[in-house]
């Protein structure tokens, strides 16, 4: 019996959620209830069936992932690798993001800057300028806070990963440091959590194109015409600056990565991964779409499982690609619309922030706003002025969590290449 692959049932469902979106707009109701708010319970309903198993997924797949690797040596190249790949891919993106942003200058319009979508009185630039000037980066402090909470359970209720993943990679190394009675009864309890955790994603995943269809179909139904008329004329250049650096990272620099250091079909592995990225680009959620991840790039790529658990959940927290370079062109574009010309100090500031913020940043829809805030607040401009970028936002969420995704399967395949592993899509 004819199957279709899952990639072109969420293709469907996402060509069906544009035309019901268009149709039914806001207002349109059956049986007195709004489309708008069928697609959103069906949209949520998919999110928090996402969000539900990523917790235990991740713990179990770290713990096992680590804990499976035994030695110290076996760990701390493992590990060491996989931090190299994903520090570098983070801070080649933020480059572009740089050198794309000062080159097409999408705050200066017709010469100008584009005062007017900042909302701020003349007379207060002054101040703002001054504030750049004197700033510094004491507030990055937070970020290696967060990454030892003082209440595990409440960082895993509140969705800070960051410190969630590092108790589980200490978990799983210290695993392999107690009696072998003891080491062993943990290893197979988290083994056999891993893998009813699998379980549960593979049922989850199979209505992954009507989840896409509500959550595509929710956002087509809210947009107003005349607001994304004007939307598309203010910030058209910072629209087209982001997606082209992305596009340059996505198809330029990865692909190059996966074809000289793992020896891999680029092309192979896009096709490998599609389910994942339409799934990303529609979710907007690298954390939601890690299940998904998970799956292509061990049935898919041929990544083994100890691999796979050990950089996925690790990449879907601190290997923000996209997110980081879509916070450094946010921040100068924020600073090109006030008129000011940053120096070069300050923009390796901008891009020190991003690296480092973008670690903390939760995979979850817009959650990178929360980081630009902190880039904004570091070289002294006014939290408040992220509004310039709400209208185009959850858009480019889409494309830079895609980016985010596909890197994370890039480090897993070029990771698992370095470690030796057969069976791997090949040039």
């Amino acid at each position: 019996m004819f199957k279709m692959k899952l990639h072109w049932q969420i293709l469907i469902g996402l060509g069906l959620a544009v035309i019901a979106g268009i149709l039914t707009g806001e207002e349109a109701t059956i049986f007195g209830i709004t489309f708008y708010s069928i697609y959103d319970f069906i949209g949520t309903l998919f999110l928090n069936a996402l969000k539900m198993i990523i917790v235990p997924l991740i713990v179990s797949s770290i713990i096992v992932g680590v804990a499976g690797i035994g030695g110290t040596s076996g760990l701390a190249r493992l590990g060491g690798r996989t931090i190299l790949y994903y520090m570098t891919t983070s801070l080649f993106a933020i480059l572009i993001g740089l050198v794309v942003v000062n080159l097409i200058e999408p705050g200066i319009v017709n010469g100008e800057p584009a005062r007017a979508l900042t909302a701020v009185p003349d007379s207060q630039i002054a101040d703002i300028q001054s504030k750049v000037e004197g700033k510094d980066a004491s507030s990055i402090a937070d970020v290696f806070l967060g990454m030892f909470p003082p209440n595990i359970v409440a960082a895993a209720a509140d969705g800070k990963m960051l410190g969630l993943i590092v108790f589980s990679l200490l978990f799983g190394f210290f695993v392999t440091r107690i009696e072998e009675s003891y080491a062993s009864a943990q290893f197979n309890f988290w083994q056999g959590m891993y893998q009813v955790m699998l379980k549960i994603t593979e049922l989850v995943i199979k209505f992954a194109p009507i989840g896409v269809f509500g959550l595509v179909a929710k956002v087509i139904a809210g947009m107003d015409e005349d607001n994304l008329d004007d939307m598309l004329n203010a910030l058209f250049w910072f629209t087209f600056s982001v997606i082209l650096a992305l596009a340059i990272h996505l198809f330029i620099v990865l692909p190059l990565l996966l074809k000289f250091v793992a020896r891999v079909n680029p092309i192979k592995h896009y096709q490998a991964m599609m389910p994942a990225l339409l799934t990303a680009f529609t979710t907007a959620s690298s954390s939601a779409t890690l299940p998904l991840t998970m799956e292509c790039v061990e049935k898919n790529a041929g990544v083994s499982n100890k691999t796979a658990s050990f950089v996925l959940p690790l990449g879907a927290t601190i290997n923000m690609d996209g997110t980081a370079l879509y916070e450094c062109i946010a921040a100068l574009f924020i600073a090109q619309t006030f008129g000011l010309e940053l120096s070069f100090t300050t923009q390796f500031l901008v891009v020190l922030v991003a690296l480092l913020t973008s670690i903390g940043v939760a995979g979850i829809p817009s959650a990178s706003l929360v980081a630009i805030t902190i880039i904004l607040t570091t070289i002294g401009l006014p939290i408040e002025a992220v509004g310039v970028i709400l209208a185009v936002d959850r858009i480019l969420d889409m494309f830079r969590t895609a980016v985010n995704v596909f890197s994370d399967s890039c480090g897993a395949v070029i990771i698992a290449r370095l470690e030796g592993e057969e069976g791997i899509l090949r040039a």
